[in-house]
């Protein structure tokens, strides 16, 4: 069974980004299989990771649902599925990439999401690690993949309407019935320790700070991949040390 890092959080936290060179640093460890998911449809996470991923399983998902004559005859519907979504994987060198797209559109989809949790259940368990970046409503992992996660990382800011969003991030994680083994609050862009009690309120477990690195903000505004950071950059760095705390259970 794959090893899942899902990312949660607010818009402009950093989330994606983080998620990305996740990504390159079990890459460079060469620590086995990756599949990373894009299922926010407002991030960019094969743009960060310099891929243009083919297409998503949202579209694949609203053509089936909304079209079933689609199908070809003779072909059970589940097959169908499970070929057009293997299709969507972006195969890379050292990862392969599968973006979620939209959430789904008028069509019934009961059956297809019945299908599709499934199929990434068998995905997930093909691949050493998978890393999720989620949107903030964990809309995908609820009700199109597996609701289960080795290490939940919550990436917030410092501010106190992050730390709130954190917090019920975690109260959302419990309502869902998710099964997380650990929960993580991640503070990004910030170069001092966080105040205990603010951390505490969240429900999560703190595992510490990363520096605001020019380095990468450089590459963010000229829209450039991760794979383009310097090696020993400080937010690199500082990911890699905090990063062992997120898979050394593997």
């Amino acid at each position: 069974m794959g090893y899942v890092i899902a990312l949660a959080g607010k818009g402009g936290t950093g989330k994606t980004t983080l998620a990305a060179l996740i990504v390159r640093a079990l890459k460079e460890k060469k620590a086995g299989s990756i599949l990373a998911i894009d299922a926010d449809p407002n991030s960019n996470l094969g743009e960060v990771l310099g891929v243009k991923s083919s297409e998503n399983v949202g579209a694949i998902l609203d053509e089936i649902a909304q079209g079933p004559d689609k199908i070809p005859a003779g072909m059970a519907k589940e097959r169908f599925i499970q070929l057009k979504v293997q299709e969507a994987i972006t195969e890379e060198d050292g990862f392969d990439l599968l973006s979620m797209g939209k959430p789904e559109g008028p069509g019934c989809y009961c059956y297809v999401n019945n299908v599709l949790r499934g199929l990434m259940a068998k995905l997930i368990a093909d691949y050493d690690y998978i890393v999720v970046d989620n949107e903030a409503g964990l809309e995908h992992l609820s009700r199109r993949t597996s609701r289960r996660a080795d290490a939940l990382v919550v990436v917030s800011d410092a501010s106190s309407v992050g730390l709130k969003s954190a917090q019920r991030i975690s109260e959302l994680v419990k309502a869902l019935k998710f099964e997380v083994k650990k929960s993580f609050l991640l503070i990004n862009r910030f170069n001092k320790d966080i105040q205990k009690d603010l951390v505490k309120n969240t429900g999560l477990e703190y595992l510490g700070n990363l520096p605001f690195d020019p380095g990468m903000e450089e590459l963010s505004l000229s829209g450039k991949p991760v794979f383009d950071l310097k090696p020993d950059a400080p937010l690199f760095a500082a990911l890699n040390q905090l990063g062992d705390k997120i898979w050394k259970h593997h």
